[in-house]
């Protein structure tokens, strides 16, 4: 039997473990996961209050529960955990489905500044992941400044946003739940350096933002007849054609009463963060406009928007994986339909799914077909991969090494101890955000004792 492993238990991982499985009735494998819990950023990426998009890991978790996958949580592969030449050993086949891990810089001064963090890091904080921590984001903020305008920051505006009767439903940990409903962020600026025809957001995202309770939403006039797309959008793609068409109806909106305000701004490119009392206190921007290239030229004229919190949310990026090619300009690992290429030679054995193989593009179900790809490209290979003698069960191998593996059973012992949790504090699920307490959940059931 094919022994593969994957490297990520995101969507790109179980979709390739998915398709291994449907396409090959002889194949097994074992998915990987630095993290005790499965699912990637379904459950550490998406907003608390997608409860729908959420739901995916019901499907996802079908896929895990198939006989001929296992799920081994807390596995680290590479530096302080496994060797990646160690894996690479105990199966026939690896695909490295690790995504893309950090962030985009904005390069400018005053970027380092306290109070200035990356969307990220602020989505990891309220999804409860064990690496984050809480960095007081909303502690003495009155103001905010999201930059970008795709769909993270439009998530990250309205979790700013949105109070503690939206919230509490959610299963976001209890630590942010009282941080966020204890702000006082009251303005939150989402700004753009190109037009509104050219924003990364999805329509339904977008219109979200209008349906928050006590909440205006601004959008100046001006910066949408700067946009020569907005005069005519019949020739603008149909997402870009309706957001034009949601933004337009704000600009014509009658100014409100209410406590808070989201102010779309457009135009705008950052270009310093500006210091007050030894933190961030504003952001500088130079107004853009377009180009007729369809990029945007700078103008010379600056605006200052005050903010005590600053987010920028402008795309992810790979990181080198110990042991594999990296190709730093696209933050990709090199392959060939998913095969992993060393010096431009396919490199028997390895693959690669996901972020990591075309970059930090496409929505979940992008990762659908480029898993299958990998997928095909493995299954060709099988048979010159199976000749490889292996020891016995990787599990096994894992113990020798020091590594105890949180199995199925162990994740479903942390479900049971989240909702537990949330029932004792009055709420739904509750996820707890330490690896202590996933770990001790995990445990606690004497599962790690069963191979």
């Amino acid at each position: 039997m094919l022994r593969v492993a994957v490297v990520g238990s995101g969507p790109s991982g179980v979709y390739t473990a998915q398709s291994l499985v449907q396409l090959d009735p002889a194949v097994s494998v074992d998915v990987l996961d630095r993290l005790p819990c499965p699912y990637g950023l379904v459950r550490y990426g998406v907003a608390p209050d997608h409860e729908k998009i959420k739901s995916l890991q019901n499907n996802l978790r079908t896929v895990l529960e198939h006989e001929r996958v296992r799920f081994l949580g807390g596995v680290q592969v590479g530096p302080g955990g496994l060797p990646a030449a160690r894996l690479r050993e105990l199966y026939h086949a690896v695909v490295y489905c690790v995504g893309a891990a950090t962030d985009r810089h904005l390069g400018i001064p005053g970027e380092d500044l306290p109070g200035s963090w990356s969307a990220t890091r602020f989505v990891s904080w309220y999804s409860a992941h064990p690496d984050a921590a809480d960095d007081g984001f909303v502690r003495d903020a009155r103001s905010a400044v999201v930059i970008g305008v795709g769909n993270v920051a439009v998530d990250v505006t309205r979790m700013l946003a949105r109070g503690p009767a939206e919230l509490s439903p959610t299963d976001m940990p209890q630590a942010a739940l009282g941080a966020l409903s204890a702000s006082r962020v009251s303005e939150v600026h989402m700004v753009g350096r190109r037009g509104p025809s050219q924003a990364r957001f999805t329509t339904k995202e977008l219109r979200e933002l209008g349906g928050l309770p006590d909440t205006e939403i601004t959008v100046d006039q001006a910066e949408l007849a700067l946009d020569p797309a907005c005069a005519d959008t019949a020739a603008l793609p149909a997402v870009q054609r309706r957001n034009v068409e949601v933004l337009r109806g704000w600009a014509q909106r009658p100014p409100e009463d209410v406590p808070h305000r989201i102010r779309l701004r457009f135009f705008l490119r950052p270009v310093e963060l500006l210091a007050d009392g030894g933190r961030v206190g504003a952001v500088r921007f130079e107004r853009t406009e377009p180009d007729g290239r369809g990029g945007v030229a700078g103008t010379g004229r600056y605006e200052d928007i005050e903010a005590q919190l600053v987010l920028r949310s402008v795309g992810y990026r790979g990181v080198p994986l110990e042991g594999l090619p990296f190709d730093a300009a696209g933050g990709t690992v090199p392959h060939l339909a998913g095969r992993v290429l060393r010096a431009g030679v396919v490199a028997p054995g390895e693959y690669v799914a996901g972020w990591i193989k075309r970059g930090p593009t496409g929505v979940i179900g992008t990762n659908r077909p480029c898993a299958k790809e990998t997928v095909m490209s493995l299954l060709e290979d099988a048979s010159v991969l199976e000749r490889k003698e292996l020891p016995g069960d990787p599990v096994a191998a894992l113990r020798a090494e020091g590594i105890e593996p949180v199995q199925w059973a162990g994740w479903q012992a942390i479900e049971r101890a989240e909702a537990a949790l949330g029932a004792s504090l009055g709420r739904g699920v509750v996820k707890l955000a330490d690896w202590e307490s996933l770990l001790a959940a995990a445990r606690a059931t004497g599962e790690q004792q069963a191979s």
